[in-house]
Protein backbone atom coordinates (compact mmCIF):
# COMPACT_ATOMS: atom_id res chain seq x y z
CA UNK A 1 0.00 0.00 0.00
CA UNK A 2 1.28 3.45 -0.88
CA UNK A 3 1.97 5.93 1.89
CA UNK A 4 0.58 9.49 1.91
CA UNK A 5 3.25 12.01 0.90
CA UNK A 6 5.28 13.74 3.61
CA UNK A 7 4.26 17.13 2.25
CA UNK A 8 0.57 16.35 2.59
CA UNK A 9 1.06 14.99 6.10
CA UNK A 10 3.08 18.03 7.15
CA UNK A 11 0.69 20.52 5.60
CA UNK A 12 -2.35 18.83 7.01
CA UNK A 13 -0.91 18.39 10.52
CA UNK A 14 0.14 22.05 10.64
CA UNK A 15 -3.31 23.10 9.55
CA UNK A 16 -4.91 20.68 11.99
CA UNK A 17 -2.85 22.00 14.91
CA UNK A 18 -3.68 25.63 14.15
CA UNK A 19 -7.38 24.83 13.79
CA UNK A 20 -7.72 22.25 16.55
CA UNK A 21 -9.87 24.41 18.79
CA UNK A 22 -12.13 25.57 15.98
CA UNK A 23 -12.53 21.98 14.73
CA UNK A 24 -13.53 20.81 18.19
CA UNK A 25 -16.07 23.62 18.48
CA UNK A 26 -17.34 23.02 14.94
CA UNK A 27 -17.88 19.30 15.50
CA UNK A 28 -19.52 19.96 18.86
CA UNK A 29 -21.91 22.46 17.27
CA UNK A 30 -22.65 20.18 14.33
CA UNK A 31 -23.70 17.42 16.73
CA UNK A 32 -25.59 19.67 19.13
CA UNK A 33 -27.61 21.81 16.73
CA UNK A 34 -30.52 20.11 15.09
CA UNK A 35 -31.96 22.88 12.94
CA UNK A 36 -31.34 26.27 11.46
CA UNK A 37 -34.40 27.83 9.90
CA UNK A 38 -32.97 31.04 8.47
CA UNK A 39 -29.27 31.66 7.87
CA UNK A 40 -28.03 35.15 8.76
CA UNK A 41 -26.89 37.34 5.88
CA UNK A 42 -24.39 40.14 5.48
CA UNK A 43 -25.49 43.33 3.72
CA UNK A 44 -22.60 44.33 1.48
CA UNK A 45 -21.71 44.78 -2.17
CA UNK A 46 -25.22 44.86 -3.68
CA UNK A 47 -25.91 46.50 -7.00
CA UNK A 48 -29.62 46.71 -7.66
CA UNK A 49 -31.83 47.63 -10.57
CA UNK A 50 -35.30 47.08 -11.95
CA UNK A 51 -36.41 43.66 -13.14
CA UNK A 52 -36.95 43.73 -16.90
CA UNK A 53 -40.03 42.02 -18.34
CA UNK A 54 -39.26 38.88 -20.34
CA UNK A 55 -41.17 38.40 -23.60
CA UNK A 56 -41.69 35.42 -25.85
CA UNK A 57 -41.79 32.87 -23.04
CA UNK A 58 -44.54 31.14 -21.13
CA UNK A 59 -47.01 33.44 -19.41
CA UNK A 60 -45.76 35.14 -16.26
CA UNK A 61 -47.82 32.85 -14.05
CA UNK A 62 -46.16 29.79 -15.65
CA UNK A 63 -42.56 30.96 -15.31
CA UNK A 64 -40.32 30.23 -12.33
CA UNK A 65 -38.53 33.27 -10.86
CA UNK A 66 -34.91 32.18 -11.08
CA UNK A 67 -31.82 33.68 -9.42
CA UNK A 68 -28.53 32.68 -11.00
CA UNK A 69 -25.29 32.23 -9.02
CA UNK A 70 -22.30 32.03 -11.35
CA UNK A 71 -22.95 33.74 -14.69
CA UNK A 72 -19.80 33.06 -16.73
CA UNK A 73 -18.36 29.95 -18.38
CA UNK A 74 -20.44 26.92 -17.35
CA UNK A 75 -22.67 29.06 -15.15
CA UNK A 76 -23.61 31.16 -18.16
CA UNK A 77 -24.41 28.05 -20.20
CA UNK A 78 -26.71 26.82 -17.44
CA UNK A 79 -28.55 30.16 -17.34
CA UNK A 80 -29.04 30.10 -21.11
CA UNK A 81 -30.28 26.50 -21.07
CA UNK A 82 -32.78 27.20 -18.28
CA UNK A 83 -33.97 30.38 -20.02
CA UNK A 84 -34.34 28.58 -23.35
CA UNK A 85 -36.99 26.27 -21.85
CA UNK A 86 -39.35 29.25 -21.77
CA UNK A 87 -40.15 28.47 -18.14
CA UNK A 88 -37.64 30.70 -16.34
CA UNK A 89 -37.89 34.37 -15.52
CA UNK A 90 -34.36 35.59 -14.67
CA UNK A 91 -34.82 37.90 -11.67
CA UNK A 92 -31.29 38.14 -10.21
CA UNK A 93 -27.70 37.60 -11.34
CA UNK A 94 -24.90 36.90 -8.87
CA UNK A 95 -21.19 36.51 -9.54
CA UNK A 96 -18.10 37.34 -7.51
CA UNK A 97 -16.55 39.01 -10.55
CA UNK A 98 -19.07 41.04 -12.53
CA UNK A 99 -16.26 42.74 -14.46
CA UNK A 100 -14.68 39.56 -15.84
CA UNK A 101 -14.81 39.05 -19.63
CA UNK A 102 -16.62 35.73 -19.35
CA UNK A 103 -19.59 37.33 -17.56
CA UNK A 104 -20.36 39.87 -20.26
CA UNK A 105 -22.52 37.69 -22.50
CA UNK A 106 -25.09 37.07 -19.78
CA UNK A 107 -24.92 40.65 -18.50
CA UNK A 108 -25.64 41.93 -21.99
CA UNK A 109 -28.52 39.50 -22.46
CA UNK A 110 -30.15 40.56 -19.17
CA UNK A 111 -28.98 44.17 -18.81
CA UNK A 112 -31.69 45.33 -16.39
CA UNK A 113 -31.75 42.37 -14.02
CA UNK A 114 -30.46 43.16 -10.48
CA UNK A 115 -26.81 42.21 -9.97
CA UNK A 116 -24.98 41.04 -6.86
CA UNK A 117 -21.47 39.92 -5.95
CA UNK A 118 -22.48 38.15 -2.74
CA UNK A 119 -25.23 35.52 -2.75
CA UNK A 120 -26.06 36.34 0.88
CA UNK A 121 -26.89 39.91 -0.08
CA UNK A 122 -28.95 38.69 -3.01
CA UNK A 123 -31.10 36.53 -0.75
CA UNK A 124 -31.43 39.31 1.81
CA UNK A 125 -32.47 41.93 -0.75
CA UNK A 126 -34.61 39.78 -3.05
CA UNK A 127 -35.48 36.61 -1.17
CA UNK A 128 -39.23 37.12 -1.49
CA UNK A 129 -38.93 37.49 -5.29
CA UNK A 130 -36.88 34.31 -5.82
CA UNK A 131 -38.44 30.87 -6.28
CA UNK A 132 -35.45 28.89 -7.53
CA UNK A 133 -31.67 29.20 -7.80
CA UNK A 134 -29.11 27.91 -10.30
CA UNK A 135 -25.62 27.23 -8.91
CA UNK A 136 -22.95 27.22 -11.62
CA UNK A 137 -19.85 28.06 -9.59
CA UNK A 138 -16.62 26.20 -8.64
CA UNK A 139 -17.06 22.88 -6.82
CA UNK A 140 -16.01 24.24 -3.43
CA UNK A 141 -18.68 26.97 -3.63
CA UNK A 142 -21.67 24.72 -4.35
CA UNK A 143 -22.32 23.90 -0.72
CA UNK A 144 -22.94 27.26 1.02
CA UNK A 145 -25.13 28.66 -1.76
CA UNK A 146 -27.18 25.48 -2.03
CA UNK A 147 -27.64 25.15 1.73
CA UNK A 148 -28.78 28.74 2.11
CA UNK A 149 -31.16 28.48 -0.85
CA UNK A 150 -32.83 25.35 0.54
CA UNK A 151 -33.06 26.78 4.06
CA UNK A 152 -34.93 29.74 2.58
CA UNK A 153 -37.32 27.43 0.76
CA UNK A 154 -35.84 27.92 -2.73
CA UNK A 155 -35.66 25.17 -5.32
CA UNK A 156 -32.08 24.57 -6.40
CA UNK A 157 -30.25 23.39 -9.53
CA UNK A 158 -26.58 22.75 -8.72
CA UNK A 159 -23.93 21.74 -11.23
CA UNK A 160 -22.16 18.41 -10.71
CA UNK A 161 -20.56 17.17 -8.53
CA UNK A 162 -22.84 18.22 -5.70
CA UNK A 163 -20.01 19.28 -3.37
CA UNK A 164 -16.33 18.77 -2.61
CA UNK A 165 -16.41 16.70 0.59
CA UNK A 166 -18.31 13.61 1.66
CA UNK A 167 -19.83 15.43 4.65
CA UNK A 168 -21.00 18.39 2.58
CA UNK A 169 -22.91 16.05 0.27
CA UNK A 170 -24.35 14.26 3.31
CA UNK A 171 -25.64 17.55 4.73
CA UNK A 172 -27.09 18.61 1.38
CA UNK A 173 -29.08 15.36 1.19
CA UNK A 174 -30.29 15.89 4.75
CA UNK A 175 -31.31 19.49 4.03
CA UNK A 176 -33.18 18.47 0.85
CA UNK A 177 -35.30 16.05 2.88
CA UNK A 178 -35.95 18.65 5.56
CA UNK A 179 -36.88 21.59 3.35
CA UNK A 180 -38.72 19.57 0.68
CA UNK A 181 -37.73 21.77 -2.27
CA UNK A 182 -37.08 20.60 -5.82
CA UNK A 183 -33.38 19.80 -6.14
CA UNK A 184 -31.45 18.70 -9.21
CA UNK A 185 -27.77 17.99 -9.83
CA UNK A 186 -26.61 19.17 -13.24
CA UNK A 187 -25.56 15.97 -14.97
CA UNK A 188 -27.75 16.78 -17.95
CA UNK A 189 -27.39 13.38 -19.62
CA UNK A 190 -29.54 12.01 -16.81
CA UNK A 191 -32.57 13.32 -18.68
CA UNK A 192 -31.45 12.21 -22.13
CA UNK A 193 -31.45 9.02 -24.18
CA UNK A 194 -29.01 6.99 -22.08
CA UNK A 195 -31.15 7.45 -18.95
CA UNK A 196 -34.29 6.05 -20.54
CA UNK A 197 -32.45 3.31 -22.44
CA UNK A 198 -30.52 2.13 -19.36
CA UNK A 199 -33.71 2.11 -17.27
CA UNK A 200 -35.66 0.19 -19.91
CA UNK A 201 -32.88 -2.34 -20.47
CA UNK A 202 -32.52 -3.03 -16.75
CA UNK A 203 -36.29 -3.44 -16.34
CA UNK A 204 -36.38 -5.80 -19.32
CA UNK A 205 -33.50 -7.89 -17.96
CA UNK A 206 -31.11 -6.98 -20.79
CA UNK A 207 -28.66 -5.35 -18.36
CA UNK A 208 -28.31 -7.74 -15.43
CA UNK A 209 -25.63 -9.52 -13.41
CA UNK A 210 -23.07 -6.75 -14.03
CA UNK A 211 -19.72 -7.69 -12.48
CA UNK A 212 -17.33 -5.01 -13.78
CA UNK A 213 -17.34 -1.55 -15.33
CA UNK A 214 -14.44 0.24 -17.00
CA UNK A 215 -14.91 4.03 -17.03
CA UNK A 216 -12.47 6.26 -18.88
CA UNK A 217 -11.78 9.93 -19.57
CA UNK A 218 -8.46 10.25 -21.37
CA UNK A 219 -8.56 13.77 -22.80
CA UNK A 220 -5.96 16.34 -21.75
CA UNK A 221 -6.77 18.31 -18.59
CA UNK A 222 -5.75 21.77 -17.41
CA UNK A 223 -3.09 20.52 -14.98
CA UNK A 224 -1.39 18.13 -17.37
CA UNK A 225 2.20 19.18 -17.78
CA UNK A 226 2.41 21.10 -14.50
CA UNK A 227 5.42 20.59 -12.22
CA UNK A 228 4.39 17.71 -9.95
CA UNK A 229 7.32 18.28 -7.59
CA UNK A 230 5.91 21.53 -6.19
CA UNK A 231 6.22 22.09 -2.44
CA UNK A 232 3.75 24.96 -1.95
CA UNK A 233 0.77 26.71 -3.50
CA UNK A 234 1.44 29.35 -6.19
CA UNK A 235 2.70 32.73 -5.03
CA UNK A 236 0.22 35.48 -4.22
CA UNK A 237 -0.75 37.81 -7.04
CA UNK A 238 -2.71 41.09 -6.95
CA UNK A 239 -6.44 40.46 -6.73
CA UNK A 240 -8.30 41.87 -9.77
CA UNK A 241 -10.15 45.02 -8.81
CA UNK A 242 -13.48 43.56 -9.93
CA UNK A 243 -13.16 40.29 -7.98
CA UNK A 244 -14.53 39.69 -4.47
CA UNK A 245 -11.84 37.16 -3.52
CA UNK A 246 -13.07 36.68 0.04
CA UNK A 247 -16.50 35.58 -1.15
CA UNK A 248 -14.94 33.45 -3.91
CA UNK A 249 -13.14 31.42 -1.21
CA UNK A 250 -16.45 30.70 0.57
CA UNK A 251 -15.89 28.30 3.49
CA UNK A 252 -12.43 27.12 2.39
CA UNK A 253 -9.48 28.11 4.58
CA UNK A 254 -7.68 31.22 3.32
CA UNK A 255 -5.54 31.04 0.17
CA UNK A 256 -3.82 33.99 -1.42
CA UNK A 257 -5.20 34.87 -4.85
CA UNK A 258 -3.49 33.43 -7.91
CA UNK A 259 -4.78 33.32 -11.48
CA UNK A 260 -4.34 29.54 -11.45
CA UNK A 261 -7.14 29.24 -8.86
CA UNK A 262 -9.91 30.88 -10.91
CA UNK A 263 -11.78 30.62 -14.23
CA UNK A 264 -11.81 26.85 -14.44
CA UNK A 265 -8.31 26.40 -13.03
CA UNK A 266 -9.90 25.66 -9.65
CA UNK A 267 -10.70 22.18 -10.95
CA UNK A 268 -7.01 21.30 -10.77
CA UNK A 269 -6.62 21.66 -6.97
CA UNK A 270 -7.74 19.32 -4.20
CA UNK A 271 -8.75 22.35 -2.10
CA UNK A 272 -11.20 23.65 -4.70
CA UNK A 273 -12.15 21.06 -7.31
CA UNK A 274 -12.74 17.38 -7.93
CA UNK A 275 -10.41 16.71 -10.84
CA UNK A 276 -11.32 14.56 -13.84
CA UNK A 277 -13.31 12.11 -11.71
CA UNK A 278 -15.64 14.72 -10.25
CA UNK A 279 -15.92 16.54 -13.55
CA UNK A 280 -16.76 13.59 -15.81
CA UNK A 281 -17.73 10.73 -13.49
CA UNK A 282 -21.28 12.00 -13.11
CA UNK A 283 -21.69 12.02 -16.91
CA UNK A 284 -20.25 8.53 -17.40
CA UNK A 285 -21.35 6.47 -14.38
CA UNK A 286 -24.66 8.07 -13.40
CA UNK A 287 -27.08 5.58 -14.96
CA UNK A 288 -25.11 2.51 -13.92
CA UNK A 289 -24.86 3.79 -10.37
CA UNK A 290 -28.59 4.49 -10.09
CA UNK A 291 -30.15 1.56 -11.91
CA UNK A 292 -27.69 -1.02 -10.58
CA UNK A 293 -28.40 0.23 -7.06
CA UNK A 294 -24.71 0.61 -6.23
CA UNK A 295 -24.83 3.00 -3.29
CA UNK A 296 -21.45 3.44 -1.62
CA UNK A 297 -18.33 1.26 -2.14
CA UNK A 298 -16.71 -0.79 0.61
CA UNK A 299 -13.21 -0.30 -0.81
CA UNK A 300 -11.54 2.37 -2.93
CA UNK A 301 -7.93 2.02 -4.09
CA UNK A 302 -5.43 4.19 -5.90
CA UNK A 303 -4.13 1.47 -8.23
CA UNK A 304 -1.83 3.72 -10.25
CA UNK A 305 -1.04 7.43 -9.97
CA UNK A 306 1.46 9.26 -12.17
CA UNK A 307 2.66 12.65 -11.00
CA UNK A 308 1.11 12.38 -7.56
CA UNK A 309 1.60 15.42 -5.32
CA UNK A 310 -0.30 16.90 -2.34
CA UNK A 311 -1.63 19.97 -4.14
CA UNK A 312 -3.18 19.15 -7.53
CA UNK A 313 -4.42 16.07 -9.33
CA UNK A 314 -2.14 13.43 -10.85
CA UNK A 315 -1.23 13.42 -14.52
CA UNK A 316 -3.04 10.10 -14.73
CA UNK A 317 -5.00 7.93 -12.32
CA UNK A 318 -6.31 4.41 -12.19
CA UNK A 319 -8.79 3.93 -9.35
CA UNK A 320 -10.71 0.87 -8.18
CA UNK A 321 -14.16 1.05 -6.55
CA UNK A 322 -15.55 -2.19 -5.11
CA UNK A 323 -19.27 -2.55 -4.35
CA UNK A 324 -20.78 -5.52 -2.51
CA UNK A 325 -23.61 -7.80 -3.55
CA UNK A 326 -26.89 -5.87 -3.58
CA UNK A 327 -29.90 -8.15 -3.31
CA UNK A 328 -29.75 -10.46 -6.33
CA UNK A 329 -27.07 -8.31 -7.98
CA UNK A 330 -23.51 -9.66 -7.79
CA UNK A 331 -20.55 -7.65 -6.46
CA UNK A 332 -19.19 -5.18 -8.99
CA UNK A 333 -15.90 -3.36 -9.44
CA UNK A 334 -15.57 -0.06 -11.27
CA UNK A 335 -12.15 0.75 -12.69
CA UNK A 336 -11.62 4.44 -13.48
CA UNK A 337 -8.92 5.60 -15.91
CA UNK A 338 -7.90 9.19 -16.61
CA UNK A 339 -4.79 10.66 -18.24
CA UNK A 340 -3.86 10.91 -21.90
CA UNK A 341 -1.68 7.81 -21.93
CA UNK A 342 -3.58 5.81 -19.31
CA UNK A 343 -5.81 3.94 -21.76
CA UNK A 344 -7.73 0.90 -20.46
CA UNK A 345 -7.79 -2.35 -22.33
CA UNK A 346 -10.92 -2.84 -24.42
CA UNK A 347 -12.54 -6.21 -25.22
CA UNK A 348 -12.45 -7.98 -28.55
CA UNK A 349 -15.11 -6.63 -30.86
CA UNK A 350 -15.08 -3.17 -29.28
CA UNK A 351 -14.87 -1.48 -32.67
CA UNK A 352 -13.84 2.13 -33.20
CA UNK A 353 -13.93 4.78 -30.48
CA UNK A 354 -16.39 7.24 -31.96
CA UNK A 355 -16.51 10.84 -30.81
CA UNK A 356 -20.20 11.30 -30.01
CA UNK A 357 -21.30 14.78 -31.20
CA UNK A 358 -23.60 14.96 -28.17
CA UNK A 359 -20.66 15.01 -25.75
CA UNK A 360 -19.88 18.63 -24.82
CA UNK A 361 -16.37 20.06 -25.16
CA UNK A 362 -13.88 19.86 -22.31
CA UNK A 363 -13.57 23.13 -20.39
CA UNK A 364 -15.05 25.54 -22.94
CA UNK A 365 -12.74 24.28 -25.69
CA UNK A 366 -13.15 21.67 -28.37
CA UNK A 367 -12.91 18.09 -27.18
CA UNK A 368 -10.06 16.47 -29.07
CA UNK A 369 -10.47 12.90 -30.29
CA UNK A 370 -8.45 10.74 -27.92
CA UNK A 371 -7.15 7.21 -28.31
CA UNK A 372 -10.30 6.27 -26.42
CA UNK A 373 -13.07 8.85 -26.06
CA UNK A 374 -14.94 9.40 -22.77
CA UNK A 375 -17.22 6.53 -21.84
CA UNK A 376 -17.56 3.10 -20.27
CA UNK A 377 -17.55 -0.62 -20.92
CA UNK A 378 -20.04 -2.63 -18.86
CA UNK A 379 -19.37 -6.35 -18.36
CA UNK A 380 -22.18 -8.66 -17.30
CA UNK A 381 -22.16 -12.44 -17.02
CA UNK A 382 -23.75 -12.79 -20.47
CA UNK A 383 -23.35 -9.50 -22.35
CA UNK A 384 -20.85 -6.67 -22.79
CA UNK A 385 -22.03 -3.09 -23.36
CA UNK A 386 -20.16 -0.14 -24.82
CA UNK A 387 -21.22 3.39 -23.96
CA UNK A 388 -20.12 6.99 -24.11
CA UNK A 389 -20.72 9.94 -21.82
CA UNK A 390 -23.65 12.23 -21.05
CA UNK A 391 -26.73 11.11 -23.01
CA UNK A 392 -24.89 8.70 -25.32
CA UNK A 393 -26.68 5.38 -25.61
CA UNK A 394 -25.26 1.91 -25.06
CA UNK A 395 -24.60 -0.69 -27.70
CA UNK A 396 -24.03 -4.41 -27.27
CA UNK A 397 -20.64 -5.68 -28.44
CA UNK A 398 -19.42 -7.44 -30.49
CA UNK A 399 -21.61 -6.53 -33.47
CA UNK A 400 -22.62 -10.16 -34.05
CA UNK A 401 -24.09 -10.34 -30.54
CA UNK A 402 -25.90 -7.03 -31.05
CA UNK A 403 -27.61 -8.41 -34.17
CA UNK A 404 -28.61 -11.54 -32.27
CA UNK A 405 -30.15 -9.45 -29.46
CA UNK A 406 -31.87 -6.86 -31.67
CA UNK A 407 -35.31 -8.50 -31.62
CA UNK A 408 -35.21 -8.90 -27.82
CA UNK A 409 -34.57 -5.25 -27.00
CA UNK A 410 -37.47 -3.30 -25.47
CA UNK A 411 -38.89 -0.10 -26.87
CA UNK A 412 -37.27 2.87 -25.15
CA UNK A 413 -39.51 5.87 -24.42
CA UNK A 414 -38.36 9.31 -25.49
CA UNK A 415 -37.53 11.90 -22.87
CA UNK A 416 -40.57 14.12 -22.13
CA UNK A 417 -38.28 17.00 -21.10
CA UNK A 418 -34.59 17.85 -20.96
CA UNK A 419 -32.71 18.19 -17.68
CA UNK A 420 -33.31 21.93 -17.34
CA UNK A 421 -36.99 21.80 -18.22
CA UNK A 422 -37.39 18.81 -15.92
CA UNK A 423 -36.06 20.90 -13.03
CA UNK A 424 -38.34 23.86 -13.74
CA UNK A 425 -41.37 21.59 -14.14
CA UNK A 426 -40.45 20.00 -10.81
CA UNK A 427 -40.41 23.49 -9.26
CA UNK A 428 -43.98 23.81 -10.52
CA UNK A 429 -44.94 20.38 -9.19
CA UNK A 430 -45.50 18.92 -12.67
CA UNK A 431 -42.57 16.45 -12.83
CA UNK A 432 -40.11 14.88 -10.40
CA UNK A 433 -36.43 15.76 -10.71
CA UNK A 434 -34.50 12.94 -12.38
CA UNK A 435 -31.23 13.64 -10.58
CA UNK A 436 -32.36 14.77 -7.11
CA UNK A 437 -29.92 14.81 -4.24
CA UNK A 438 -31.18 11.47 -2.92
CA UNK A 439 -29.93 9.90 -6.19
CA UNK A 440 -27.07 12.25 -7.09
CA UNK A 441 -25.76 12.44 -3.50
CA UNK A 442 -24.44 8.89 -3.11
CA UNK A 443 -22.96 9.12 -6.63
CA UNK A 444 -21.16 12.34 -5.67
CA UNK A 445 -19.95 10.69 -2.46
CA UNK A 446 -18.40 7.89 -4.51
CA UNK A 447 -16.33 10.56 -6.24
CA UNK A 448 -15.30 12.21 -2.96
CA UNK A 449 -14.00 8.83 -1.78
CA UNK A 450 -12.12 8.37 -5.05
CA UNK A 451 -10.53 11.81 -4.65
CA UNK A 452 -9.42 10.93 -1.10
CA UNK A 453 -7.74 7.78 -2.43
CA UNK A 454 -6.02 9.93 -5.09
CA UNK A 455 -4.98 12.60 -2.60
CA UNK A 456 -3.52 10.15 -0.10
CA UNK A 457 -2.32 7.65 -2.73
CA UNK A 458 -3.65 4.70 -0.81
CA UNK A 459 -6.41 2.12 -0.34
CA UNK A 460 -9.43 3.07 1.76
CA UNK A 461 -11.71 0.62 3.53
CA UNK A 462 -15.16 2.13 3.93
CA UNK A 463 -17.97 1.02 6.27
CA UNK A 464 -21.18 1.55 4.29
CA UNK A 465 -23.35 1.44 7.41
CA UNK A 466 -21.48 3.91 9.63
CA UNK A 467 -20.09 5.90 6.67
CA UNK A 468 -16.59 5.89 8.11
CA UNK A 469 -13.18 5.01 6.71
CA UNK A 470 -11.90 2.30 9.02
CA UNK A 471 -8.25 1.84 8.01
CA UNK A 472 -6.96 5.41 7.76
CA UNK A 473 -7.54 8.04 10.47
CA UNK A 474 -6.45 10.98 8.32
CA UNK A 475 -8.71 9.93 5.46
CA UNK A 476 -11.63 9.53 7.87
CA UNK A 477 -11.08 13.09 9.13
CA UNK A 478 -10.94 14.32 5.55
CA UNK A 479 -14.48 13.00 5.00
CA UNK A 480 -15.42 16.16 6.86
CA UNK A 481 -12.33 18.17 6.01
CA UNK A 482 -10.89 21.15 7.84
CA UNK A 483 -13.33 23.40 9.69
CA UNK A 484 -14.97 26.18 7.68
CA UNK A 485 -13.53 29.66 7.79
CA UNK A 486 -14.85 31.93 10.51
CA UNK A 487 -18.23 33.28 9.51
CA UNK A 488 -19.15 30.28 7.36
CA UNK A 489 -19.96 27.75 10.11
CA UNK A 490 -23.73 28.26 9.98
CA UNK A 491 -24.12 26.51 6.63
CA UNK A 492 -23.08 23.23 8.24
CA UNK A 493 -26.06 23.14 10.60
CA UNK A 494 -29.15 21.31 9.39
Amino acid sequence: MAIPSDNLKTNYLQMKKSNQDSRRLFLKQALALSAVTVIPTVLTKAVSGAVAPVHGLASASERVNLACCGIGNRGGEIIQALYDTGLANIVALCDVDMGAPHTQKILQKFPDVPRFQDFRVMFDKMGNQIEAVSVGVPDHAHFPITMMAMALGKHVYVEKPMARTFQEVELMMKAAKKYKVANQMGNQGHSEANYFQFKAWVEAGIIKDVTAITAHMNSARRWHGWDTKITKFPDAEPVPSTLDWDTWLMAVQHHDYNKDFVNGQWRCWYDFGMGALGDWGAHILDTAHQFLNMGLPYEVSAVKLEGHNPFFYPQSSTLSFKFPKRGAMPPVEIMWYDGVNNIPQVPDGYGVSELDPNIPPVGNGKIQPAKLNPGKIIYSKELTFKGGSHGSTLSIIPEEKAKEMASKLPEVPESPSNHFKNFLLACKGQEECRSPFEIAGPLSQVFTLGVLAQRLNTKLEFDRETKRITNNKLANELLIGPPPRKGWEQYYNV
